[in-house]
Formats: C-alpha cells, structure tokens, sequence
C-alpha cells in the first residue's frame, strides 16, 4: 500500500489524465482518512482483548453441555478448534484449565467434562437467565421495533443472541409465551427464511438509551462525545453532527432520505442503541453488516462509523473488525455492567486461578529437571524469593523468573501448543 501511495505521488501529474488516476485519488484518501481514524487506544484495546480467552473456552463450555451425559471427547473439541480460531493440540488447551474442565483417560481416549466448580456457574447462569427474561423480553422488542417491517431473519438473529444475552432456546423459552408481544412467521416456506415479528408496538420501549438519559438529567437529547482534548478538529466536527436535533432510531425511516445528514442521525443513533443494547457493549462490524437490509444501514457501514471516533471505537484486534460504545467504558472496565456480565466475570476469575495453578505447576516442574541437570542447586523456597508472585494471576504474563534464559524455555513449555 505505502509503495503505491509514493509512487502516485511522484507520478501523480502524468496520471492526472489517466483512467487509474481517480482510483488511486481515492487509494491514497482511503488510507489517510484510515491511519487519522483508527489510532489505537490502549485501554479500549485491553478491554476488547481480556474476554478473548473466556470467548474461546466459553464456546468449549458449550460444546460439553450438548455432549451425551456432557462429557464430550478432545477429539471433538479438536474437530471444533478450526471454528474457534485456536490451532495446536486442544488437550494441551484445556489442561490450561483445570479449575474449568476435567480431563480424563479411557480406553486411550481422552475425554473432557466439566468441574463441579464450573457446574456451579452454569447452574447460577440458569437461574439468572430465568429471572432476566423480562428484560430479554424488552430488549428483543427494541430490535424489532428498530427493525423495517419489524421482523428479523431467525439465522441472522441467531448469530448475536449471545451479544444480547439471549438464551440459546430464546425461540421456545421466550417467543411462545409472549404471543401478544411476538410470533415466528415463515413467508418463504424455507427453514432459513423462518422469521421474528412483532405483533405489537409499545410506545415505553420506543425510547432510546440517550433519550432516556435525557430525560432523567432534564436536557435535550444528544450524544456524548469520548475524545482527548488535542483532537482539536474531531471534537469541532462532531460538534458540528451533535448541534442538529437528535433522530430516535425508533423513528421509521422511509421519510429520510437516504445520504442526508438527517438519515445519518438516525443511522449513528440505531448502531449507537445497538451497541447500548448489547451485554459488552460491542459488535463484530461483518455481523452488524448482515442487518444492513433490516434496519437501513449504509453499504460501507464501516465508513460511517470511522467518522464518528468520539462515539465509537472501532479495532482490528485478532483481525476481527469490533466496534466498540466508547461511553460505556472507563478505561477498560465496562461503567455499567449487566448481571450476565457480572456472572460472567465469575467464569473468568475461575479461568484464571486455574491458568495460575497450571503455570505454578509446570514453574517448578521445571526447576527441578533444571536442578537434576545441575544447572541449580537448590530449588527455592515458597515465598517472595520463589520466582513466583501474586501479579501471576493475569495467567499468560510469568514474572520474577530467575534469568532470560530460563524465562524463555518456561515459555516454551507453557505456551507452546505443539508440547507434549
């Protein structure tokens, strides 16, 4: 790319008349308008980053739930390791863990359950989502209500019912038993065209997460803007965008036109009402891009959300294109957190003191075939002078290690997947 951003600008007066000249024009604002839009953000690439290993071992939960008796073998898991962008051995993975799961050994095989510890949060997970279905009611309302024709394709909704919180039976547990709020329609007689609608309006869901704010501080209705104070000209052109009136994204859209700044309103106002919608307070932008038709979106919503930095984030991180709610952090930590969050963090401690034992474990294993080799002399005692502190809780940082060198085989034999 930079190659071909210099060689434009040394030829760019021969190629003023050439057909590739509008193209590279363009090439070379696409890439300025990128490097000024997404300047990394430490804090907000911390918090996108620190639930990556709890997605994962998450979704490895789930896969021994559905399992007969749920005990699933590794050679499954294996099989599943490609969908969970993982590579290496999946055994060598969940050994990682053993405050989350349990391994086993049978007939040569190795299979893989979960501990009593982890049994405990599923069940507490259970119980909660069954006193949270009000607000799954409520907040599945607000995305049909938000939506043209307010149904949404039953696939597509399935890929973000875990950002919504919903449970994975959300169709039989939730829809059946509010008929005056929802039914499932299928105008296309095919399993994938099988559809959510709502079957009635209610005006006290209409209201947006700003509205609402709003209203309790007794302003009028605008977004906040997250921008250090030197971006000088991001804050006076989102100035410029907040001082026209704000636009519900419960507002039908047919009266906008589109590529007005009155449809971009409403559009930065819906994705910004998603987002607020979400337990995490972010969305895959690929998965936000397939509801393009459902609640009138713009092609290239990427684009439009690059022009608002002081209301989202948006990150590459794990070459997965995240936006992010920037007022719903401080810092990294998340401002308000839904209940499932918090229960959720419980999953991650558990995660964690079980990534620490292991480390603990294999630290000293270790040391004393170091020690056998004659490389050391004695193996340190427990304590600070041990090699190993309280800050090894983060699980993939090991601190105080006696020298490079050994830090680096440490390293090797943690981390290394191809292992035995």
């Amino acid at each position: 790319m930079r190659m071909v951003i210099n060689v434009y600008h040394q030829n760019q007066k021969c190629w003023k008349s050439s057909s590739i000249y509008p193209l590279l024009s363009n090439l070379y604002l696409l890439q300025s308008f990128s490097l000024q839009s997404m300047k990394k953000e430490p804090e907000l690439e911390s918090a996108l980053s620190r639930n990556r290993r709890w997605i994962v071992n998450n979704q490895i939960k789930n896969i021994i739930l559905r399992c007969p008796n749920q005990v699933a073998s590794v050679k499954l898991i294996q099989k599943k390791f490609k969908t969970l962008d993982l590579q290496g051995k999946a055994l060598n993975w969940l050994k990682k863990y053993p405050c989350c799961f349990e391994v086993s050994l049978k007939n040569d095989e190795h299979y893989c359950g979960l501990t009593k510890q982890m049994m405990s949060l599923v069940d507490e997970e259970e119980s909660l989502k069954d006193t949270q279905e009000p607000v799954f009611v409520d907040r599945l309302a607000k995305l049909l209500m938000m939506s043209s024709n307010h149904r949404l394709n039953v696939v597509k909704l399935n890929e973000l019912k875990r950002n919504f919180g919903f449970p994975d039976d959300y169709l039989i547990r939730i829809i059946p038993q509010y008929p005056k709020m929802f039914q499932v329609v299928n105008h296309g007689g095919r399993k994938s065209s099988m559809e959510v609608e709502l079957t009635s309006w209610n005006p006290n869901l209409a209201v947006s997460s700003i509205e609402t704010i709003a209203q309790k501080q007794g302003t009028e209705s605008c977004f906040s803007c997250s921008l250090p104070s030197t971006w000088v000209k991001s804050i006076g052109r989102f100035e410029e965008f907040n001082s026209t009136p704000y636009i519900s994204p419960y507002l039908d859209p047919k009266d906008l036109m589109e590529g007005s700044n009155e449809m971009e309103k409403r559009t930065v106002g819906l994705v910004h009402e998603l987002l607020s919608l979400t337990l995490w307070k972010k969305m895959s932008i690929v998965k936000l891009g397939h509801f393009r038709r459902e609640f009138s979106l713009p092609d290239k919503i990427n684009v439009l959300l690059l022009k608002h930095p002081g209301i989202f984030y948006v990150s590459n991180k794990y070459r997965i294109y995240t936006v992010l709610l920037k007022e719903a952090y401080n810092g990294s930590e998340l401002i308000d957190k839904d209940p499932l969050v918090v229960l959720k963090e419980k999953f991650g401690e558990l995660m964690q003191q079980g990534l620490h034992e292991y480390n603990r474990r294999h630290y000293f294993l270790n040391l004393e075939k170091k020690r056998k080799k004659g490389n050391i002399p004695v193996v340190p005692r427990m304590g600070r002078s041990s090699g190993i502190s309280e800050k090894d809780d983060r699980g993939d940082e090991l601190r105080g290690i006696l020298d490079p060198e050994e830090r680096k085989k440490l390293y090797r034999v943690l981390f290394d997947d191809t292992g035995p």
